[in-house]
């Protein structure tokens, strides 16, 4: 489909709430702007009152307003005027559990909702998860992983099988879990938001869940987890018309990821101009590892700079039995800079420091299973520059030993699960139909693998290809074994 009209498409999907609907303030409802009264049934008042009356938008003037959990319902947008705070409880009593999660701000089913303004929504999370992790080591709520960052945490946001959902201008700061999740939601935009997302471990940026028709644009993304992050949580649904656009993302973990829970699927995803930095992870990562289906994926204009991965692409089986597949990736513009060092030093919660160190840089990897590869890639227009220097004393994995990789489908996917691969550049495994065009690897210094390995590969492609690595000919960068070329 022509980007164009890709873009056309998706964006037609995306309405807006009636430009009639009446504005109500917050200080009518006897909502307290001092930053120490507890509003949350006077908020939740005024919520329910618009909705009952036709609709509007509750308005936040300058101030600060301390809440709990609060209940969105259809018709309403909360409107947070610039220097107006929505602050979250640091007492871990003040929110409620529904759907199966903690959080601020909730909505289920409810239809013509938004979230606008120049304003902020605070979640304290930092003293929050502390307060929560110190109920779970008294006994009183139970640390789920056990790992010392329990589940038991609040979103800023959780909004399950909504209709026409907006977020658009607000900046979303510190929240104690995942920043905002939207499940199962049709016609989502989320537009312009500022997502700072430091506070705590394991906490995403945003979550985008089984949602039909959705628009990410123009937002800055910081976050200790997953920056932008597509999950399918149930084998009957799957995201599907989703354009990520024009975002700018930071990560200690990956910029913009495709599941890790991938039950149902992924169809039908742009994501176009984005930019990536500082990110420890993989800039992209495709993942289809729990039954579901990927097909359809577009990636171009991604620019990322300093960031531990350029792209990860794995079909996995996790649990026997759920075969997941993967086809149509077609990832092209794409420039990464990949650092000898840690790219997220030094930042609130790094990516995690207990994988195996020192180790070398891993390549770009496109990885399937021997009896389920990956269908139907095609890279084009990619430069990758790599700091190369690999030192084989750390775990040499030589050309003529290539069964050393381990097969890890049944693993939790990151790129770096396979220490050492004899690659700098690109490994592709079990995979089919893959297509390189005018692709640039560069490598700064002298490094004892080679460029690309392909093993196990249906269908290799290579056309107008490009090596730069000190003392090394190009005709010297490509290792096959077991592969038919195009």
């Amino acid at each position: 489909m022509n980007k164009a009209i890709a873009i056309l498409t998706i964006f037609l999907f995306s309405f807006c709430l009636p430009i009639n609907a009446k504005d109500y303030y917050a200080s009518c409802f006897g909502i307290a702007s001092n930053g120490t009264t507890l509003n949350t049934r006077s908020i939740q008042k005024a919520i329910d009152y618009i909705s009952e009356n036709g609709g509007g938008r509750l308005i936040f003037r300058v101030g600060r307003y301390l809440t709990g959990s609060i209940y969105m319902k259809s018709n309403v947008t909360l409107y947070l005027s610039e220097g107006a705070v929505l602050v979250g409880s640091v007492n871990p009593y003040d929110y409620d559990k529904s759907y199966g999660w903690i959080a601020l701000i909730f909505a289920y089913k409810a239809n013509d909702i938004a979230i606008d303004g120049k304003g902020v929504i605070d979640g304290q999370g930092r003293e929050l998860a502390n307060n929560f992790m110190g109920q779970a080591l008294n006994g009183i709520i139970k640390d789920t992983l056990e790992l010392g960052r329990n589940n038991e945490r609040a979103k800023l946001i959780y909004f399950r099988e909504c209709r026409n959902v907006q977020v658009r201008n607000v900046t979303l700061k510190n929240p104690s879990f995942w920043t905002q999740t939207y499940d199962q939601c049709r016609q989502l935009t989320i537009d312009g938001i500022t997502v700072l997302s430091r506070a705590y471990w394991n906490n995403d940026g945003m979550d985008v869940v089984d949602c039909d028709s959705a628009v990410i644009r123009n937002c800055f993304v910081d976050a200790t987890d997953d920056g932008i992050c597509l999950k399918s949580h149930s084998s009957q649904s799957m995201n599907q018309h989703i354009l990520i656009y024009n975002n700018v993302v930071r990560s200690s973990a990956s910029a913009i990821k495709f599941g890790t829970a991938s039950f149902g699927g992924f169809k039908h995803i742009r994501v176009i101009n984005n930019k990536v930095y500082d990110t420890f992870r993989s800039a992209i990562a495709i993942e289809a590892v729990d039954g579901g289906w990927i097909e359809d994926v577009e990636v171009d204009s991604l620019q990322a700079v300093n960031t531990g991965n350029p792209l990860f692409l794995v079909v996995g089986e996790r649990r026997k039995g759920h075969r997941s597949h993967m086809e149509n990736i077609y990832i092209h513009n794409l420039t990464c800079e990949v650092p000898a060092r840690k790219p997220d030093l030094g930042v609130d919660f790094e990516g995690p420091t207990n994988e195996r160190n020192p180790r070398n840089t891993s390549p770009a990897e496109i990885i399937g299973m021997k009896d389920n590869p990956v269908h139907n890639v095609r890279l084009e227009n990619i430069t990758l520059l790599f700091p190369g220097g690999g030192n084989p004393n750390y775990a040499n994995v030589g050309l003529n030993e290539l069964d050393k990789v381990p097969e890890l489908y049944k693993f939790y996917p990151e790129y770096s699960q396979y220490k050492e691969l004899p690659a700098w550049g690109l490994y592709i495994r079990h995979a089919e139909d893959i297509s390189l065009k005018n692709v640039t690897l560069k490598a700064q210094k002298a490094d004892y693998r080679v460029g690309i390995v392909a093993d196990d590969v249906k269908g290799l492609s290579l056309s107008r290809m490009k090596y730069a690595e000190p003392g090394k000919k190009s005709s010297a960068q490509v290792f096959t074994r077991n592969t038919t070329k195009k």
